[in-house]
């Protein structure tokens, strides 16, 4: 499927390219701007005398196909997004680890980039707290 939608996606870049050219290619109305830079007059004598409505066809047709390869490259798309998803081919992987074991390879990433870190375990009787020894020293 992604092979068929990077196809028709290059088709559409080949379309949006020859749609910029066959608007610019068209003789303005005044007979001036980029029309005649790009050669609006010389059409005449490339498609004859009946250019306008061989310019104008051709881009209505280009502009169809235009509209329609966008519509069914997104509907594309969307069929692939949620196949994908349904499927579990395509998405993210999903990684499942232990509480334990991702702590210890934070703490090893940590050790080895000289990097503190929290501690991450319960915390130790508070030094605020006396202790047994300190209280005792205290009252003599």
């Amino acid at each position: 499927m992604s092979i068929l939608l990077g196809i028709l996606t290059f088709i559409l870049i080949l379309i949006s390219v020859a749609l910029v050219l066959l608007v610019l290619m068209q003789k303005a109305k005044n007979d001036g701007g980029a029309g005649a830079v790009l050669g609006g007059g010389m059409t005449e004598s490339t498609f004859g005398a009946d250019t306008g409505n061989v310019l104008s066809k051709t881009t209505i047709n280009a502009t169809i196909a235009f509209f329609v390869l966008s519509f069914l490259l997104y509907l594309g798309h969307l069929y692939q997004n949620r196949h994908s998803d349904a499927s579990g081919g395509v998405g993210l992987p999903t990684i499942e680890a232990e509480a334990s074991a991702a702590e210890a390879a934070v703490s090893a990433e940590a050790e080895s980039a000289n990097v503190l870190l929290p501690n991450l375990a319960a915390p130790a009787a508070s030094a605020a707290e006396p202790t047994g020894e300190a209280a005792a020293g205290e009252g003599n």
